[in-house]
């Protein structure tokens, strides 16, 4: 099942937490934006129909609908089987809900993050549980009833007792997907950077220990399965029949097309990512010049293991899997990080919280 991933990277605010490609930028940059992804959408050699679509950013929920419709009206395969948009908590209204249905959005996935305003705050959240709820009966009212609720586990500030107040929203809305992420340190973010450097700026000397955090994702792995919510990959849970299809393809290596500035792609047996900013991108694309960058042929020997394996359902092992990564199985499962039934592998429960440790043993050499 292919599909395609839209980058749409304007933000009406830039989180702490935030380690992607995207901003708040001068809003004279989004017409130029919009007309270099049509373009590239437009120079795609399609030699498969999308099944799913998938616009992230940034805050594609900030989109007018003349541009949405147009962006959409260029990707082939409509009606498609999943059509995703990620929203920004607080810029949803009937009209707009309504709109996105009219024009094909079946899912919406919400970067809710926490339901504690304390720790809403200190991220530059600007919406409150109580808008965040509000936003969920709007989508459904409008006839998008699969909604996705994003958490971050390890907030700063965040205790056992606020995540319990997060997890008691997430019940009461009933929702058919959550994703539960772990916080990210590294120097792509505000927060990052600063627990990187020792300091407290952003509430960065809040943020519970590893341990904690530990702690919390496994109380949300017990709660949400409590609520019908089955983990199917390391960081999302969904009731059955509601597991993105879409992100699915990424974990089974299925073909899928990125469009605009930072967008990843695989097809046709090459992987390739676009420029980064939204400077360079739409610069290359002004210029006649394409926006990939780094295309390399993808491995999908090593690749399986180390995107599969995230899954819940794990990876199945051939005849050539043994030769190759037999002596890798037999100490993964020795350390207590894999295991196996008949010829499939997956990760233990220790195995997912140490599982860059077990990627890592599959990267190509």
């Amino acid at each position: 099942m292919a599909g395609v991933y839209l980058s749409w990277p304007f933000c009406g605010q830039k989180c702490t937490y935030c380690n992607f490609a995207s901003g708040v930028l001068p809003r004279e940059w989004e017409p130029r934006y919009e007309a270099a992804l049509l373009h590239e959408l437009r120079g795609f050699p399609w030699s498969w129909t999308p099944r799913t679509v998938y616009l992230g950013g940034g805050s594609p929920s900030r989109m007018n609908e003349a541009t949405l419709a147009a962006l959409l009206g260029a990707i082939p395969g409509a009606p498609w089987s999943e059509a995703t948009l990620e929203a920004a908590p607080g810029e949803i209204t009937p009209t707009r809900a309504a709109a996105w249905r009219s024009l094909g959005i079946t899912r919406a996935s919400l970067g809710t993050q926490s339901f504690v305003e304390a720790e809403l705050r200190r991220t530059g959240r600007r919406h409150t549980p109580a808008l965040a709820a509000h936003d969920v009966e709007t989508l459904r009212t409008a006839g998008i009833a699969n909604i996705n609720l994003d958490l971050i586990c390890g907030l700063p500030g965040q205790t056992r007792a606020s995540w319990e107040s997060s997890l008691d929203w997430i019940e009461r809305l009933q929702v058919p997907h959550v994703s539960v992420y772990m916080l990210e340190v590294d120097e792509d973010s505000r927060l990052g950077l600063e627990i990187l450097n020792n300091g407290s700026r952003y509430g960065a000397d809040g943020v519970p220990s590893d341990d904690v955090q530990v702690e919390l994702y496994e109380r949300a792995v017990e709660r949400l399965r409590v609520h019908g919510l089955e983990r199917y990959e390391i960081s999302n849970f969904a009731r059955p029949g509601f597991e993105s299809r879409h992100n699915l393809k990424y974990w089974r290596l299925e073909p899928y097309a990125g469009f605009g500035a930072d967008a990843h792609s695989c097809s046709e047996g090459l992987r390739w990512q676009n420029a980064e900013s939204v400077a360079e991108y739409v610069g290359a694309m002004d210029s006649g010049l394409s926006p990939r960058r780094d295309e390399h042929p993808a491995d999908p020997a090593s690749e399986r293991f180390f995107v599969g394996l995230r899954l819940n359902a794990g990876v199945d092992v051939s005849e050539e899997d043994e030769r190759h990564y037999g002596e890798r199985f037999r100490v993964l499962q020795r350390d207590g990080l894999l295991e196996r039934s008949g010829a499939r592998v997956r990760l233990t429960p220790r195995g997912v919280l140490l599982s860059n440790e077990v990627f890592q043993e599959f990267l190509p050499s």
